[in-house]
């Protein structure tokens, strides 16, 4: 999640275990360690997709997070004056540090909870930035320092809220998780791998992705649809084009679970992550080999291609389409006439 929801949320946890002794530089404190676990992306990698496959590692990882809590507990307590016993204490700083990749761990990025076990969790129940998540936790946290004598309750609540919505969004991946069954049960797509994540600070919008060989199908579906037939487009996958794939190339099939698309992009051999996006916008994506004299082909350290811009004038169509307008679809997708998993045409 974004660094304000992981701020919002150490403090608000910060003030519900410190109970009574809750003060606003408790909350600050929460805050801090709330967003410590990311600052793992000052770390370089030396390439972009090691970057990206390795940013929610060590750092997100539980049997890191819980030893390095007592560390600093015991240090928080050693060199500086706290009203809190050590239990309590630590019990703030691994509340604060743990819930952090536990929220994480709920996007469609992948969290490497277990590491150094190569384990990613990945729920994808919500997005990376989710107002209806934050602003609980946020008003929550404004109202305790009005109200000092009620800190402690007034985080619990925020964090009640939130929580609700988290499981909300569990039981709304579950719906579109049984639609997308439902459609596909009977066609060619059936045993196909299925990718299924909200669209961007939502979750009644929901963007499907089903792989089937060199071709990928993509859909949108609306909790307020009337009908719950989803409107697969058809868009080309692609095949790695060199008998041998590059060490970073497979890095990043195995951190998307081979939910990748290849291009040739002028001179360049391109691999695009799949999963992170929506429709036309997918931000992830890479150069792997390049074209050289004769019309060979190199392997290259991998290289991120600039991320298409967001055209405003598609917004209103995407919010249109979370209210069940499901004719905004072609739209969306630039299309006209997409043709349907089994071989029918719109």
């Amino acid at each position: 999640m974004d660094s304000v929801t992981q701020a919002a949320l150490g403090a608000a946890v910060a003030g519900l275990v410190a109970g009574k002794k809750c003060s606003p530089k408790v909350l600050l404190a929460g805050a801090a360690l709330g967003t410590l676990p990311d600052l793992d992306v000052l770390l370089s990698y030396g390439d972009p997709v090691s970057d990206m496959v390795k940013h929610r590692g060590f750092s997100h990882s539980l049997f890191v997070l819980l030893p390095f809590s007592l560390l600093l507990a015991w240090g928080w307590q050693k060199w500086r004056t706290t009203p809190f016993g050590f239990a309590q204490l630590w019990l703030l700083v691994a509340a604060c540090l743990i819930t952090h990749p536990l929220l994480d761990a709920f996007t469609s990025y992948g969290t490497q909870l277990f590491w150094p076990f190569p384990v990613s969790v990945a729920v994808s129940s919500i997005f990376i930035i989710d107002p209806l998540y934050t602003i609980p936790l946020l008003v929550m946290i404004v109202a305790s320092l009005l109200w000092r004598d009620r800190m402690a309750k007034l985080c619990g609540i925020g964090l009640a809220v939130s929580s609700l919505y988290l499981l909300w969004s569990v039981i709304a991946l579950n719906m579109v998780e049984n639609r997308v069954h439902d459609q596909l049960a009977d066609t060619d797509l059936a045993e196909r791998p299925v990718f299924i994540t909200p669209t961007p600070v939502n979750t009644v919008l929901w963007r499907v992705v089903v792989l089937d060989g060199d071709t990928y199908w993509e859909g949108l579906t609306s909790l307020l649809d009337d009908e719950p037939t989803i409107d697969f487009i058809a868009h080309e996958r692609g095949q790695w084009m060199l008998d041998e794939k590059p060490q970073h190339l497979v890095m990043l099939e195995e951190f998307t679970r081979h939910f990748v698309k290849y291009e040739q992009v002028g001179n360049n051999l391109t691999a695009t992550d799949l999963r992170l996006g929506v429709v036309d916008y997918l931000p992830f994506q890479f150069v792997f080999a390049n074209q050289i004299g004769g019309g060979e082909w190199a392997s290259v350290l991998p290289v991120q291609l600039e991320s298409p811009n967001v055209r405003p004038k598609h917004l209103p169509a995407l919010w249109l389409r979370l209210l069940g307008n499901q004719d905004i679809d072609a739209n969306l997708c630039h299309v006209k006439e997409c043709p349907k998993p089994d071989g029918s045409d719109t």
